[in-house]
């Protein structure tokens, strides 16, 4: 039976689709190869993967630092890896090449998955990961928050502490001025290179770091707050 022009048409448009999702996969294979962090969300439980090249008659070749059982029990069924899907599918997957966690990415080089009745799960490439954490380790300690005019309206800690969800616990010293103690905020957070303070009824105010060392509240202001390290 002859194609027809609309069957021709069809083919002509799916066509070119074939090669380019084979192309991403195969980006996205070259991309993985590596070592990553393993990660629950907040970073409390971490494990070290290595993903190669090199094939199985499953998928591709994996190591699992020792630690990786014990901090993520889910770990000792892992084998192998794979890209699945459309291309766009990061797969742990045991000796049978069964899926024990899918990954997708949901920022550039961090991915996320989700095992049912345990939550979510982080695979972030491995210096990525370990350069967000020496950040956040710099963030913990006693921070002023300032005005423009160097006039210290608020002393307050950051603490390496979980809060709900991603973030950290943060507490105000006495004496804040009204229009921080009325903010209250009690937890923090890094995000996109910004340093989010969250009260308990979820407003936010967001710092950026300037060229001083210092984190700026954003959008800035001609009175603006600024936090700086120290009493």
């Amino acid at each position: 039976m002859p194609v027809g022009r609309f069957g021709a048409v069809l083919l002509a448009l799916l066509a070119p689709g074939i090669p380019a999702r084979a192309q991403d996969a195969s980006a996205l294979k070259k991309e993985m190869i590596g070592q990553w962090e393993l990660a629950t969300t907040e970073r409390s439980k971490t494990c070290v993967v290595t993903l190669k090249p090199d094939t199985t008659p499953q998928g591709m070749k994996l190591e699992l630092e020792s630690g990786c059982a014990a901090a993520l029990p889910f770990t000792k069924d892992i084998t192998a890896w794979n890209i699945k899907g459309l291309g766009d599918i990061v797969r742990l997957q045991d000796a049978a090449g069964q899926p024990v966690i899918d990954f997708t990415e949901v920022e550039s080089g961090i991915f996320e998955g989700l095992r049912q009745g345990e939550g979510v799960y982080i695979l972030q490439n491995l210096a990525a990961a370990r350069s967000l954490a020496k950040s956040m380790d710099q963030m913990i300690g006693d921070w002023s928050m300032v005005r423009g005019n160097g006039q210290v309206v608020c002393g307050l800690t950051l603490t390496n502490t979980e809060a709900s969800g991603d973030n950290f616990q943060v507490f105000l010293k006495p004496r804040c001025d009204p229009m921080v103690a009325a903010f209250a905020p009690n937890q923090w957070r890094l995000d996109h290179g910004r340093m989010l303070l969250q009260s308990a009824n979820g407003q936010t105010w967001q710092f950026e770091a300037d060229d001083n060392a210092q984190w700026r509240r954003v959008p800035d202001s001609a009175d603006p707050l600024i936090m700086i390290r120290g009493q």
